[in-house]
Protein backbone atom coordinates (compact mmCIF):
# COMPACT_ATOMS: atom_id res chain seq x y z
CA UNK A 1 0.00 0.00 0.00
CA UNK A 2 1.14 3.42 -0.95
CA UNK A 3 1.52 6.00 1.55
CA UNK A 4 2.89 8.98 2.51
CA UNK A 5 4.69 9.49 5.98
CA UNK A 6 5.50 12.69 8.00
CA UNK A 7 7.82 13.18 10.51
CA UNK A 8 7.97 16.57 12.31
CA UNK A 9 9.21 18.23 15.60
CA UNK A 10 12.50 16.82 15.57
CA UNK A 11 11.46 13.22 14.57
CA UNK A 12 13.05 13.42 11.09
CA UNK A 13 16.21 13.62 12.91
CA UNK A 14 16.21 10.11 13.86
CA UNK A 15 15.85 9.31 10.00
CA UNK A 16 18.70 9.02 7.59
CA UNK A 17 19.09 12.47 6.28
CA UNK A 18 16.85 13.88 8.43
CA UNK A 19 14.27 13.79 5.07
CA UNK A 20 10.60 14.83 6.49
CA UNK A 21 8.87 13.26 4.16
CA UNK A 22 8.78 9.48 2.39
CA UNK A 23 7.11 8.03 -0.01
CA UNK A 24 6.56 4.42 1.23
CA UNK A 25 4.83 1.16 0.12
CA UNK A 26 3.99 -0.74 3.67
CA UNK A 27 2.64 -4.61 3.37
CA UNK A 28 0.27 -6.01 5.54
CA UNK A 29 1.78 -7.32 8.52
CA UNK A 30 2.14 -11.62 7.96
CA UNK A 31 -1.32 -12.93 8.52
CA UNK A 32 -3.18 -9.61 8.19
CA UNK A 33 -5.74 -8.76 5.08
CA UNK A 34 -5.13 -4.68 5.70
CA UNK A 35 -2.66 -2.38 6.84
CA UNK A 36 -3.12 -1.05 10.23
CA UNK A 37 -1.41 1.60 12.13
CA UNK A 38 0.09 -0.89 14.16
CA UNK A 39 1.98 -2.59 10.56
CA UNK A 40 2.92 0.71 9.91
CA UNK A 41 4.94 1.98 13.45
CA UNK A 42 6.70 -1.70 13.25
CA UNK A 43 7.24 -1.47 9.35
CA UNK A 44 8.95 2.43 10.36
CA UNK A 45 10.96 1.80 12.93
CA UNK A 46 12.50 -1.42 10.84
CA UNK A 47 12.84 0.59 7.87
CA UNK A 48 13.14 4.28 8.72
CA UNK A 49 14.26 4.98 11.84
CA UNK A 50 18.09 4.85 11.27
CA UNK A 51 18.84 5.56 15.14
CA UNK A 52 17.74 6.39 18.63
CA UNK A 53 14.13 3.98 17.79
CA UNK A 54 13.48 4.32 21.73
CA UNK A 55 12.65 8.25 20.92
CA UNK A 56 9.40 7.52 18.64
CA UNK A 57 8.20 4.08 20.03
CA UNK A 58 7.36 2.76 23.15
CA UNK A 59 6.25 -1.32 22.89
CA UNK A 60 3.72 -1.59 20.18
CA UNK A 61 3.07 2.38 19.80
CA UNK A 62 4.29 5.52 19.50
CA UNK A 63 6.43 7.14 22.97
CA UNK A 64 4.23 9.70 24.80
CA UNK A 65 4.50 12.92 23.37
CA UNK A 66 4.17 11.97 19.84
CA UNK A 67 1.08 13.16 18.19
CA UNK A 68 -0.12 10.96 15.18
CA UNK A 69 -2.48 12.80 12.51
CA UNK A 70 -4.14 10.40 9.66
CA UNK A 71 -4.90 12.44 6.83
CA UNK A 72 -5.02 15.26 9.05
CA UNK A 73 -7.11 13.58 11.90
CA UNK A 74 -6.07 12.67 15.65
CA UNK A 75 -5.16 8.81 15.17
CA UNK A 76 -7.60 8.40 18.52
CA UNK A 77 -10.21 9.33 16.59
CA UNK A 78 -9.66 6.66 13.89
CA UNK A 79 -9.06 3.68 15.81
CA UNK A 80 -5.70 4.33 17.18
CA UNK A 81 -3.24 1.23 16.56
CA UNK A 82 -6.29 -0.80 15.05
CA UNK A 83 -6.92 2.27 12.54
CA UNK A 84 -7.66 0.81 8.72
CA UNK A 85 -5.29 2.61 6.52
CA UNK A 86 -5.93 2.69 2.55
CA UNK A 87 -3.95 3.41 -0.46
CA UNK A 88 -1.92 7.01 -0.25
CA UNK A 89 -3.19 8.07 3.22
CA UNK A 90 -0.87 10.24 5.02
CA UNK A 91 0.27 9.87 8.13
CA UNK A 92 2.16 12.14 10.10
CA UNK A 93 4.41 12.06 13.50
CA UNK A 94 5.49 15.24 15.09
CA UNK A 95 6.63 15.09 18.15
CA UNK A 96 5.33 17.42 20.91
CA UNK A 97 8.31 17.23 23.67
CA UNK A 98 11.43 19.46 23.68
CA UNK A 99 14.06 19.93 25.73
CA UNK A 100 14.74 22.79 27.89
Amino acid sequence: MHLTLEFGGGLELLLENSTKVHKVEVPPKDGEEKVTMKGVLSWAKTNLIKERPEMFVKGDSVRPGVLVLINDCDWEICGGLDAVLEEKDVVVFISTLHGG
